[in-house]
Parts: structure tokens; C-alpha cells; sequence
């Protein structure tokens, strides 16, 4: 018996040296998930937080057309969007009047968190009419309104449509501008205008034959010449146009 028990010894040493390695390799391999569990959770924890946004700085130089719009990863609205190459649309989003996009710092804005609202949209994509919308009025949109207007915020004139026009529940703001073509947006009315964060639409000619639409709140009409300064200062910012 003795002898059996010898001899039975390394099969034994061999089964449990086997079984040791298992023991380890399975322990190390759920240490290896838990970390990646962790890094994963922290990862996904911030990108919940972040709701989209990014505070990322980081250039992208987006190509529509004969145009580059080079823009920081944090004003640029969508995800998918925040790439170099070429695309067919291009959204951002900035605060007024800073002109700057996501941040700490800025975070309770780009919420809405409180009452007030100072988001403007931008989208940038080709240009499909031959003239923007301060150059509609005369040929189109004057033939569409409701005569006469009603004193509008910051000296704009506001018209109503007619029924016939197809907007429903817009309204035209136009304003003056001397040896120019008026300052004109559509602005959403009644309550549609209160759930929407940028009831407010205006749209104009930039770059190599690109439209940038911008909406805005209802609130800005009453700096229409500031707000329409300050996109045309960041837009030529923005944007290379070759030649």
C-alpha cells in the first residue's frame, strides 16, 4: 500500500499543478474584466453626462463643395459630424453673445437649464436658391404677408402670412437696412414659438455657393444687428473657400 501511494504521488503533483493553472488563468481573467468593466464604466458614465456634448477643442475641417469649414469638435452638433472629410450638411451650435461652443463652463446653457435661451444653430449645406432670404422679400415674401405689420423688437416691422402662403403659424420680421437688402427671419408664432428653444429662422449666402440657415430665439430679434454681425464675423472665421 505503501508502494501504491508512492507511485501515485506525481499524478497527483501533475492534477494539481494542472488544476492551479486553471485557478490562476480564470482569476486573472476576471481581473482583467473588472478593470475593463471599470475603465468601460467611467468611460460611458462621462459620455452620459456629456448628453453628446464635447468639450474637445480639437479642429475638424469638414469639406461641402469647393468649401473647408474648419471648426472645433465642440461646436459641431452631432457625433457622427465631428470628423475631416467630405459631407453634405454641416450643424453647429454656439452660444450668444460669447460665440463659443460646449464647455464647463457653459454646460447650463447648452442644457437650457433656467428660462433663458442663448443657443444659436447653425447648418451650412449647398445652396439650392439663387437668392437668401433678405433677397426674397421683395420677389416673393412681400406678395405672402399681411399688410400692414405690427411694431416688431430692435425696429423690425412684423407681418403675418396669408392663409395661402403655407406658413401657419409664422410670422415675417423685417427690418431696414440702408443701401441693403432688408433683414429678414420667419419666426415661429403662438405655441409653437414658446416650446421651441430657436423659434426663429434666417438664412443667407456664404462661401463658394453654400447657405448657412441660422435659428435663433425669439428674444435676439431685439439685437437683430448685433446677432447678424456677430455670424457673419465667425462664419468667415470658419470657412475657406478655394479657388
Amino acid at each position: 500500500m505503501k508502494q501504491a501511494a508512492t507511485a501515485d504521488g506525481p499524478e497527483f503533483d501533475v492534477v494539481d499543478s494542472t488544476l492551479m493553472k486553471r485557478v490562476f488563468y480564470a482569476f486573472a481573467t476576471l481581473a482583467l474584466l473588472s478593470v475593463a468593466i471599470s475603465l468601460g464604466g467611467k468611460w460611458f458614465g462621462r459620455s452620459i453626462a456629456m448628453a453628446g456634448y464635447t468639450d474637445d477643442t480639437t479642429i475638424h475641417e469638414v469639406v461641402i463643395g469647393n468649401n473647408v469649414i474648419a471648426v472645433p469638435a465642440n461646436v459641431i452638433r452631432f457625433v457622427q459630424a465631428r470628423r475631416d472629410g467630405i459631407a453634405s450638411r454641416l450643424d453647429l451650435y454656439l452660444r450668444y453673445p460669447q460665440m463659443d461652443g460646449y464647455s464647463k463652463a457653459a454646460r447650463d446653457d447648452f442644457n437650457h437649464t433656467g428660462s433663458a435661451r442663448n443657443i444659436v444653430f447653425l447648418s451650412f449645406e449647398p445652396q439650392m436658391m439663387s437668392r437668401d432670404m433678405s433677397g426674397r422679400f421683395a420677389p416673393i415674401y412681400s406678395a405672402m404677408i399681411v399688410q400692414p405689420g405690427m411694431p416688431g423688437p430692435g425696429g423690425t416691422t412684423l407681418y403675418g402670412f396669408t392663409e395661402k402662403s403655407g406658413y401657419l403659424n409664422e410670422m415675417l420680421a423685417v427690418a431696414k437696412r440702408p443701401g441693403k437688402d432688408p433683414f429678414v427671419a420667419r419666426c415661429l408664432s403662438g405655441p409653437s414659438a414658446e416650446e421651441s428653444l430657436a423659434p426663429c429662422e434666417r438664412d443667407i449666402l456664404v462661401g463658394d455657393s453654400l447657405t448657412l440657415t441660422y435659428r435663433f430665439p425669439k428674444s435676439f430679434l431685439s439685437d437683430w444687428q448685433a446677432l447678424d454681425a456677430a455670424i457673419a464675423t465667425e462664419t468667415a472665421h470658419f470657412l475657406k473657400t478655394g479657388h
